[in-house]
């Protein structure tokens, strides 16, 4: 099977993302989805809530939640822990710190076992840190650099999330001329998402998907195919 992704622009397990989550548990084709909650990037505020709030909402939706329980480095390391992923049909990593979210998973058994899982069929979720993770940098400005190194899950990408509180009009001026221009940036706002597909983009969930391009931005609402898009990066 080909590999499907979910980047979601934050405020993950809220009443506003039921539509675009019961989607993504259709989309697995089975009845009883296993859904394997990761808080990692949750680590240095409160992993434990950030995961029982995805199983309290995934078992919500009629699917069966779980808490992976990964928090650092040793834990993407140890093959028990690796092992609870078999059978997952959705891998959902929570926001919070991304620098801490790429520390522990490049490199690591768990992100070996995250993309065979997705090569199988599963779907890998990411919200917030978990989406910004997944492309080629993270705009990281508080850091003293414009951009930090992603794990390029999905190439030429990079994610703002929570995108509601932008003006597109100055996030064009501040990519221009940099080290992103050459990208595809999706702007994605809370309790919204673009589903990657082997052959396409659509945009789910309660706000909009703003993608910017060569200096140029557009927007896209819940059910709108994201063009020029797919799992494998932009195809333009």
């Amino acid at each position: 099977m080909s590999k499907r992704i979910l980047l979601v622009g934050g405020d993950e397990f809220r009443a506003s993302c039921a539509g675009m989550d019961r989607h993504v548990l259709e989309a697995t084709g089975n009845t009883n989805p296993r859904v394997a909650i990761v808080p990692t990037a949750a680590a240095f505020e409160n992993p434990d809530l950030a995961a029982d709030n995805g199983v309290r909402h995934f078992t919500g939706l009629g699917a069966s939640g779980f808490n992976l329980g990964v928090v650092r480095r040793e834990d993407a390391e140890n093959p028990r822990v690796v092992a609870q992923l078999d059978g997952a049909n959705v891998i959902y990593f929570t926001g919070g710190s991304p620098e801490h979210l790429h520390s522990v998973l490049s490199g690591s058994p768990l992100l070996h076992a995250v993309n065979a899982a997705c090569d199988a069929g599963a779907i890998w979720a990411g919200s917030s840190a978990g989406a910004m993770v997944l492309g080629s940098v993270m705009r990281r400005p508080s850091s003293g650099s414009p951009v930090s190194p992603a794990l390029e899950i999905v190439p030429n990408v990079m994610v703002l999330p929570h995108h509601e509180r932008s003006d597109p009009h100055a996030v064009t001026d501040q990519l221009s001329g940099s080290a992103t221009f050459a990208l595809t940036v999706l702007g994605i706002d809370g309790g919204s998402g673009v589903l990657l597909e082997p052959d396409g983009a659509t945009a789910l969930g309660s706000g909009n998907i703003t993608v910017y391009r060569s200096g140029e931005w557009r927007r896209y609402a819940a059910g709108e195919t994201v063009p020029d898009l797919t799992v494998n990066g932009p195809t333009s």
